[in-house]
């Protein structure tokens, strides 16, 4: 006798599962206009960081400088 073959499906993760969710509840415009917004919040973020470490650099930089 030969045993049925096993399927295997994928558990979908978190973000799969809100991402159906916010599928059913928005529009495609609205869910793009949200998705744009997130970006821009992680590019504030990158910038913000990067603004940090130049200024970081830049008071180091001029503490070496005088000393």
């Amino acid at each position: 006798m030969q045993a049925a073959p096993v399927r295997a499906t994928a558990i979908p993760s978190v973000t799969d599962a809100l991402r159906a969710v916010e599928s059913l509840l928005m529009s495609s415009g609205q869910r793009t206009a949200r998705r744009n917004a997130w970006t821009s919040v992680l590019d504030d973020r990158r910038r913000a960081k990067d603004r940090v470490e130049a200024q970081r650099v830049l008071e180091e930089a001029g503490a070496t400088r005088t000393s």
